[in-house]
């Protein structure tokens, strides 16, 4: 039997999506499905395109992590298990291990249909919490995977499974979505860029992703945020931003117009104001959600900023429901690929987020 995702109503699609033909379009990182599945054998029908960045896929049998691979250009199909004992449910999850990619228009990630030869979807038990992670490479999961000394900025070193949000949300038994960008910040890529700002595109699907095909397939629609409305939105933006006000000014090729971020008391109050504009739209978007800014995995020079900025925001606006929390610095001893967090240290940043988040939304 061979069918769509979107007629097996017991398949949980996981990630900002529209549905646009019959295809399951996967845009962000942990993008994917997750199901309850009885039968003896899965496979998933895939289609996939790329001029620079493949797309890769991490499979998840029974709560261990039992593959991980490139999708091919093209339509191809992949076995998730087979010759599993019939009758005994098997969960099921696969993710997009990596993020929507801004600069490759015809990076392509779909999910066309499932295929089996027996079994049932069993109904999943509803989530504890719904969570969403809004950031930059730390919450793309970029060196969350490879070796130390890897530099190259490629696709295979981008992860969804050694990854903060995922260990958080399992802690807690929650459903949860990604929207983040590499080396982007609240006021400007790390490079100065003013064009790369995360909160820019948050209120469509997947709105940095360009081009003909991603509008086609419905990426710059505005987001649902009513058909799924968050616990807690995570806010881990601001390493790109205090690298940027040590890097050169960004200079527009088409104007000549230059942008940069600097450490002088007036800049900060720009992006003091950046963020207490952020959070009004944030809470404009998800009026009962907990909003927590986090940070420090990467250091943590604009800490000062981001806690007076909520302050302010706060006190402004009456919003008690909004809260800084600070992350376990990255160790050489956690450190991973590209001078990145490493799997150990989104495991230390889990353990505390995860414990911060169970008081507060006990609370709420």
């Amino acid at each position: 039997m061979e069918q769509s995702v979107w007629e097996l109503p017991q398949v949980r699609i996981l990630g900002r999506h529209t549905h646009a033909g019959d295809a399951l379009t996967l845009f962000y990182t942990a993008a994917g499905i997750e199901c309850l599945f009885t039968g003896s054998e899965l496979w998933l029908e895939l289609n996939a395109d790329y001029e620079t960045y493949e797309p890769w896929i991490s499979v998840e049998l029974n709560g261990a992590w039992i593959s991980r691979f490139p999708v091919a250009p093209g339509h191809s199909e992949v076995c998730v298990f087979r010759g599993m004992t019939p009758g005994t449910p098997k969960h099921v999850r696969v993710f997009k291990d990596v993020q929507a990619m801004s600069g490759d228009e015809r990076h392509l990630l779909q999910i066309t249909a499932l295929r089996w030869a027996d079994g049932d979807f069993l109904p999943l038990p509803a989530p504890s919490y719904r969570l969403e992670f809004v950031g930059d490479s730390i919450t793309s999961g970029e060196g969350a995977i490879g070796a130390l000394p890897e530099e190259d900025w490629i696709s295979a070193f981008f992860s969804a499974m050694n990854h903060y949000a995922r260990f958080t949300a399992d802690a807690l038994g929650a459903e949860y979505r990604l929207v983040s960008q590499s080396g982007w910040g609240i006021l400007s890529s790390w490079d100065n860029d003013p064009h790369c700002r995360v909160l820019s595109y948050y209120k469509e699907v997947c709105g940095l992703a360009q081009g003909a095909r991603n509008r086609e397939l419905g990426a710059q629609q505005p987001n649902d945020f009513v058909a799924w409305p968050a616990d807690a939105v995570i806010i881990n933006l601001g390493t790109n931003d205090a690298g940027a006000s040590h890097n050169p000014p960004w200079t527009d090729p088409q104007t000549g117009e230059t942008y940069g971020q600097n450490t002088t008391p007036e800049h900060r109050a720009q992006l003091e104001q950046a963020v207490v504009d952020g959070l009004q739209m944030l809470r404009r978007c998800n009026p009962q959600a907990l909003l927590v800014w986090v940070y420090g995995m990467l250091g943590d020079e604009l800490r000062p900023t981001l806690e007076q900025a909520i302050a302010r925001y706060r006190r402004e606006t009456g919003d008690d429901r909004v809260c800084f929390f600070p992350l376990p610095d990255t160790t050489p001893e956690t450190v991973g690929a590209r001078q990145h967090p490493g799997v150990q240290s989104h495991r230390r940043a889990a353990d505390a987020l995860t414990a911060f988040l169970q008081e507060a939304l006990n609370r709420s």
